[in-house]
């Protein structure tokens, strides 16, 4: 009886042996199967029209007479806002800055001859919403040199400014458009490598960029996101 006992308790260990090795086997293969992974990019681009415009209108005048150069920017100051508000502009998308007084005679370091004593920057800025209104205007702005009034062009300070302002409400679409674009690259992967895609392992989103189409339309812009994702592969 004896004997036989220690037959049977011999096969009930050897059978426990087999069914932990097998059982190792597995967690180790399951375990080398989590550490193959892929990670891939995905990219969202979408150009948009801005939906809002800084317009500085900048007006210099020179001169010896502080009294006669303030007339002279009232009056141009009047006859700018005119000019926008005939064009459909509101008193709430135009503002008129202080006028800037540059007084040469104080400039220690200026040697050279003077003739004006006094250099005034006016700005006159417009900010709205109505891009297409106000780029017409732009265009337009030859009419006030008929009325004597020399708006400055080219002044690296006062910059034509186009800007997009409605990005939540583009963003869940492209977020969905980036990470597909990355789901369909890592498909191909786990095709090409004889794999199945398995679940996100990580994800990162980075940050939304808006720039410029190009230098020669800056109020149509390109808004770009980038998604980061790593999948588990599976046999």
């Amino acid at each position: 009886m004896k004997s036989k006992s220690l037959v049977i308790s011999s096969a009930l260990v050897a059978v426990a042996i087999v069914i932990l090795g097998f059982a190792l086997r597995s967690g180790i293969n399951h375990f080398s199967d989590r550490d193959r992974a892929v990670t891939v990019r995905g990219l969202c681009e979408k150009e948009v029209d801005a939906n809002k415009v800084t317009w500085p209108i900048v007006t210099k005048e020179m001169g010896n007479d502080l009294g006669s150069i303030y007339a002279k920017i009232q009056a141009n100051n009047s006859a700018i806002v005119s000019f926008l508000k005939s064009n459909g502009l509101e008193d709430n998308e135009i503002s008129v800055n202080p006028p800037q007084v540059y007084d040469q005679y104080a400039d220690r370091y200026n040697n050279n001859d003077i003739k004006f004593r006094y250099q005034v920057t006016n700005v006159v800025v417009v900010t709205s919403s109505k891009v297409a209104q106000v780029r017409e205007l732009i265009n337009k702005q030859t009419e006030l040199l008929r009325q004597g009034i020399a708006v400055v062009a080219g002044d690296y300070n006062y910059q034509i400014s186009y800007e997009y302002t409605d990005l939540n409400t583009i963003k869940p679409e492209m977020i969905a458009e980036a990470t597909a674009n990355a789901r369909e690259a890592a498909d191909k992967f786990a095709n090409d490598s004889h794999s199945k895609l398995g679940k996100i392992k990580t994800a990162s989103q980075g940050q939304f960029s808006i720039s410029d189409r190009d230098q020669y339309t800056p109020n149509i812009k390109t808004v770009r996101i980038v998604t980061y994702i790593t999948y588990y592969l599976e046999d």
